[in-house]
């Protein structure tokens, strides 16, 4: 059963939203995506500056079974990345709600968030009910 924590929002491409402030975000891939895609040996994220799509593409992570893209959940320009990934990949297996973060974007307003999961809608798609 995969860890789906309240205070977040998600996405059906397995990634979770922070909200931590009105107009920045965190994000990062949830439990279930780490734990389907074992061991993270390399993460590859935007530059700070980038502008990000809400459902494209910003970077992808590897696996020891597949590489898999890493899609924005909102629209914004990303503020900060986390480097601690580049060294340690494997954080977003141990960590992946805190050390294993990815992005922080700036969006345009509250509406950024409009469309993303509930905990409860995210925790029954991926059959956590």
């Amino acid at each position: 059963m995969s860890e789906v924590q309240a205070n977040l929002f998600y996405t059906k491409e397995h990634e979770w939203v922070e909200k931590l402030s009105d107009t920045v975000v965190r994000v990062g891939i949830t439990d279930f995506a780490q734990d389907q895609l074992g061991d993270i040996v390399f993460v590859e994220l935007p530059k700070v500056g980038t502008s990000v799509t809400a459902n494209e593409s910003i970077g992808s992570v590897e696996s020891v079974k597949t590489v898999s893209d890493i899609f924005s959940p909102v629209s914004g320009k990303v503020t900060a990345v986390n480097s601690s990934l580049e060294g340690s990949p494997e954080l977003v297996n141990s960590a992946p709600f805190s050390e294993g973060w990815m992005v922080e974007v700036e969006v345009t307003g509250a509406e950024a968030l409009e469309g993303l999961l509930t905990p409860a809608e995210y925790a029954s798609y991926i059959g956590n009910d």
